[in-house]
């Protein structure tokens, strides 16, 4: 029980709110899920029957979950997204069985957990294909503060200048996800955990990119 536990600790850290929330939350599920199963899985247990031993039945399905749909053996794999969360793809995940593993944001550690945890308990099964950090907290301002968006908008646009596409031929590629991300954490009355305004002043809540600005020189 080691392994989730840290895992799920390791990534909800930094944000207050979500590390009171899943505490209270798995109090709940203990309490009322885990615990009526529990009773339930011991009125029914029989160990000489596989069809009666619940335990049998969940380490199978999660060394099944592990072994062959993550690790892409007899399935399709997870979901893993790009850094920036814009894109991604459904690809096979080797199982990450050193140090590694322990890291919360690396995809072979699910399919290891789910391994080893058939052999322990199924717990493990829920733990999702979230690995990648903005797909888990969103856009913080830890990235905003060092210009991870705004760096990777000045990446593209050069790209696109450098291939001869006018600036706002180049501003146009740039994915509406990332200029909103990289809008919302450097307008002081939207981004990030401390922000200086409520989230109604200005242009309102902002739910979504606008449109890319158009820059022209001022005419004489």
């Amino acid at each position: 029980m080691g392994l989730p536990w840290y895992r799920v600790h390791t990534v909800v850290l930094n944000d207050p709110g979500r590390l009171l929330s899943v505490h209270i939350m798995h109090t709940a599920l203990v309490a009322g899920w885990a615990g009526s199963m529990a009773l339930y899985e011991l009125a029914v247990f029989d160990p000489s029957d596989p069809v009666l031993d619940p335990m049998w039945r969940q380490g199978v399905a999660c060394f099944g979950f592990g072994a062959f749909h993550v690790t892409g053996l007899y399935g399709p794999g997870i979901w893993v997204s790009d850094p920036y969360g814009l894109t991604g793809k459904v690809q096979a995940v080797n199982p990450a069985w050193g140090v590694d593993g322990f890291d919360p944001f690396v995809p072979g550690g699910i399919a290891s957990h789910h391994i080893a945890a058939a052999f322990v308990v199924a717990g493990t099964m829920w733990y999702g294909s979230a690995t990648t950090p903005i797909e888990l907290f969103g856009p913080t301002r830890y990235q905003w503060d060092q210009g991870y968006f705004q760096q990777e908008i000045y990446r593209r646009v050069s790209a696109g200048l450098a291939e001869n596409l006018s600036l706002s031929e180049a501003w146009s590629k740039i994915p509406e996800k990332l200029a909103f991300y990289d809008y919302i954490g450097n307008n002081p009355a939207k981004g990030g955990l401390f922000r200086a305004g409520s989230m109604d002043n200005g242009d309102g809540i902002a739910v979504g990119w606008l449109g890319h600005p158009v820059f022209r020189d001022k005419e004489e």
